[in-house]
């Protein structure tokens, strides 16, 4: 007889909500805004890095050190360590991991232990409540919430904030870390700098770990400004930093993310990711290596590439706002990130009763409707929420605005034909 399989920790952690919505798409003739990644090549010199990479020193062919490629390594330690003001020693203080992904998931492994607290803010990046669950941890969650504007007035993300005394009431003696996503996703919001300090202020009153997800730091728009809550005093020894080659580059699959802080936390890290996948693709790392020695000839200058793609991907963002509003949605304009959610409250009044169980969110049923009816798919930002809340935010839905000029046109045609529908 076969052994019962016993995997209490993942009980109750959903499978992949995603595939429902992905398996519809495919059946319907749609424009793709729902996931997160391009759908245009990367850059010339990008394909220049991979081609250099595959075709270089036979010692690519072989395995790295755990830690990293050491050309990644060091050049990590450079570049970010000038930003962050800190020695960053690329042996000690960098990992190159498996993508964001694999960053994330190394540090709740490494850091999080059964019982321990984690502060998560809504909404989220839907992988940070399963991860804690797998370390064995208890999420605990506080929301943004947004302030009111004026009849007609565009929403912001920055208008989306923290109540102070809400979130410090979510530190108890059993919270271990805290997740702190800047720019965010799903939202676009960038953290001012007083938001930061006073994150980091609790956080040090409480002895707790800021694990930093900063992959979207280049997508910043409209002269607001990025900050690290590693750079901030006292903070460095406290917080993990965390960055994508895929975000950073437009190459997503690449699975090439990192992790920056101090010997005290990433020595355990480190002990993960050696008992794990030991160490990640020479290749990629190389060819990553290789962006960040071009990009640091142009950093700062107008022939920076950071600074082309915020311009570019900024036009793209200005481009899918106008369309939302002239269709009578209400975009929230992000800050950062490629992302933006887009307030249908307005359908919702006129369309309670879309098909669907009882008890599914609004934004999941509609997003099906509109998969089905008008040829788009975004994603239900419900799925960024803690259950107990996502019933009120199930009115907003996520579009993904890093796209191509052609999806952003074939998007216009879709907005106008329903627009069309709704005048007749």
């Amino acid at each position: 007889m076969a052994k019962r399989v016993q995997a209490r920790r993942l009980d109750g952690i959903n499978q992949n909500p995603w595939v429902e919505f992905i398996e519809l798409a495919s059946e319907n003739d749609v424009v793709n805004l729902g996931q997160g990644f391009p759908d245009y090549p990367p850059p010339d010199f990008v394909v220049e890095a991979f081609q250099h990479a595959i075709s270089g020193d036979f010692m690519l062919y072989q395995y790295t050190k755990a830690f990293g490629h050491p050309p990644l390594t060091k050049i990590l330690a450079s570049f970010f360590g000038k930003l962050l003001g800190q020695e960053i020693d690329p042996l000690k203080n960098v990992l190159v991991t498996v993508g964001a992904y694999g960053a994330l998931f190394t540090a709740f492994q490494a850091l999080v232990d059964e019982g321990d607290e984690v502060i998560i803010i809504e909404p989220f990046f839907d992988c940070y409540e399963p991860m804690t669950l797998m370390a064995g941890g208890r999420p605990v969650f506080v929301s943004l919430k947004p302030t009111p504007t004026q009849d007609g007035e565009l929403d912001s993300s920055s208008n989306w904030q923290l109540d102070p005394k809400e979130l410090a009431s979510k530190f108890t003696s059993r919270t271990k870390a805290l997740i702190l996503n800047t720019p965010s996703n799903p939202l676009g919001k960038v953290f001012s700098k007083a938001e930061l300090e006073l994150l980091a202020s609790l956080c040090q009153q409480h002895d707790v770990v800021c694990i930093a997800d900063e992959v979207y730091q280049w997508l910043v728009y409209d002269r607001h400004q990025h900050v690290s809550i590693a750079s901030l005093p006292g903070m460095w020894e406290r917080t993990l930093t965390i960055g994508s080659a895929g975000k950073t580059f437009s190459v997503t699959g690449w699975k090439v993310g990192w992790v920056l802080g101090p010997d005290r936390l990433m020595r355990y890290l480190h002990t993960v990711q050696e008992n794990s996948i030991f160490h990640c693709p020479t290749q990629t790392q190389a060819a990553v290596a290789w962006c960040f020695q071009q990009e640091q000839l142009h950093f700062g200058q107008p022939s920076s590439y950071f600074v082309q793609l915020q311009q570019a991907v900024q036009r793209n963002r200005d481009h899918m706002i106008q369309s939302l509003q002239s269709m009578g949605l209400r975009p929230i304009v992000p800050q950062g990130s490629y992302f933006l959610i887009t307030d249908i409250s307005h359908f919702k009044s006129k369309m309670p009763d879309l098909p669907g169980a009882v008890d599914e969110p609004y934004d999941r049923r509609f997003i099906k409707w509109m998969i089905r009816n008008k040829g788009l798919v975004a994603t239900p930002v419900s799925f960024f929420y803690s259950v107990p809340h996502q019933k009120h935010f199930d009115h907003y839905i996520r579009f993904c605005f890093l796209k191509d000029e052609s999806t952003l046109q074939a998007m216009d045609k879709k907005l106008q034909e329903w627009k069309d529908e709704l005048e007749a």
